[in-house]
């Protein structure tokens, strides 16, 4: 696969406003992530219209283990972000694109793995999830069906961080924001004009996976010239410095899958409809909160390409903002899901203890997603100031310290409230205390 055009790139984020630069990169990189999680919210309100409660759970079960897959993508994206913007930022465009090209191949490769390792492996995964019967039948039905999905989704995803380390915010969003699209088209097709339910959904998907790679392909390759032939001897070259950032990066995001799974784990045994009313809040936190999700693939760009550049003043600065752009954020969408929240539990025909949990979650946590936010801005400066370790200490931490404690202790003492009043409480610590590092570590890289 070969470029059109010679790669092009100038260092954008080393001038003008960094909050402006933060708010554009983010609220872009939102409405693209949070495509990519709304095609799962659309998939959860069309499946609901067949209310049936097993087919909600079971896109509870089977939506944590497809997390895995988007979590690695994410992790491996975010090293192709940081080497893309650091060179761009040091001046060396070639070697910007080198990387770029490697890390597709990187990212194809890996999303191949665990495609494998998903098909092999969903039955005894959902049932160490406590899933069972026809929730689980029909979760190991949605995850087969989505498996050439899984790669696609792993190469658009690459593409879309390539285009933020270039700092092409606008067709980095174009690459998830077509995902989205293509299935709120197909959804109702495949799942009620061909009666094939919960695997028409999953076949949707595909299909707008399939779009968004190949948009990201254009935008990478021939908009930007900046992607060579696919080649190991390539990816063999530049892997070292992929896997320095890639590894801890990918132990980072599966860390939120883990900890996703283990609250599926205690969840399960109030019941399904417990379990359909915390898959509605998996689905509601990312698209309610997508902004908060895409600050540490947002603010990486501008910090690596200051950081890359020497503008030391910058870099503390781009953190100070990307902190108060997600408290903001937090506030006002915390507002929005109190306001609406019993609206939202009835647009996805919760029934029974599905209602209270969704209604709890909007009254009392969604709050919290603030500190969240904040360990997403203090990752981005880790990853980016050569610390990537960190990000790892931390997600893992707030994974496993941060949530299982809490969330026995909350489920023992309030039911499934108590469990997410247990791990918001987890989140608070672990992002107070993430945010404290990241400044001490911006402070070390800075003044050497």
């Amino acid at each position: 696969m070969t470029a059109s055009a010679a790669p092009t790139a100038s260092a954008p984020f080393v001038t003008g406003s960094t909050m402006r630069h933060v708010a554009v990169m983010t609220l872009t990189g939102a409405v693209g992530l949070m495509a990519l999680f709304l095609v799962d919210l659309i998939d959860l309100f069309f499946l609901s219209l067949l209310k049936q409660t097993e087919v909600t759970a079971a896109i509870g079960y089977a939506g944590t283990i497809v997390f895995v897959n988007l979590s690695a993508a994410i992790g491996s994206g975010i090293a192709a972000a940081a080497l893309v913007a650091r060179n761009i930022g040091a001046g060396d465009v070639t070697r910007a694109r080198e990387y770029a090209t490697s890390a597709l191949l990187f990212a194809l490769i890996m999303a191949a793995a665990i495609t494998l390792i998903i098909a092999l492996g969903s039955g005894p995964l959902l049932n160490q999830m406590g899933a069972s019967g026809e929730a689980k039948r029909l979760a190991q039905l949605f995850i087969w069906t989505m498996t050439p999905g899984y790669i696609l989704v792993g190469g658009a995803l690459c593409c879309s961080f390539i285009l933020r380390g270039i700092g092409d915010a606008k067709r980095a969003m174009y690459i998830t924001l077509s995902t989205a699209i293509v299935t709120i088209c197909a959804d109702p097709l495949f799942i009620f004009g061909l009666g094939l339910g919960i695997q028409g959904a999953a076949i949707a998907t595909v299909l707008g996976y399939l779009v968004s790679f190949g948009i990201g392909l254009h935008g990478v390759a021939r908009v930007h010239g900046f992607l060579n032939p696919l080649r190991l001897g390539g990816l063999k070259r530049d892997f070292p410095a992929l896997w320095a950032i890639a590894y801890p990066a990918i132990l980072t995001q599966l860390a939120a899958p883990f900890a996703n799974a283990y609250m599926t784990y205690e969840i399960a045994r109030f019941g399904d409809e417990a379990v359909a009313g915390f898959a509605i809040v998996g689905r509601l936190i990312p698209v309610a909160y997508g902004v908060i999700f895409s600050l540490s693939g947002a603010v990486g760009p501008v910090i690596g390409q200051n950081f890359g550049a020497r503008r030391h003043d910058r870099v503390r600065q781009t953190l100070t903002d990307g902190l108060i752009f997600s408290a903001l954020y937090t506030l006002a969408a915390s507002l929005i899901l109190f306001v609406f929240r019993h609206q939202i539990a009835e647009g996805f025909n919760a029934a029974g203890r599905s209602v209270d949990i969704v209604v709890f979650f909007c009254t009392f946590i969604g709050i919290s997603w603030a500190f969240a936010g904040a360990q997403f801005v203090a990752n981005a400066a880790f990853n980016n100031l050569g610390r990537p370790k960190l990000s790892t200490l931390f997600n893992w931490g707030k994974a496993t310290l941060g949530t299982i404690p809490f969330a026995l202790l909350g489920a023992k003492l309030g039911g499934p409230e108590g469990l997410l009043v247990g791990t918001a409480i987890g989140s608070v610590v672990f992002g107070i205390a993430a945010v404290i590092a990241a400044y001490r570590i911006v402070r070390v890289a800075t003044s050497q």
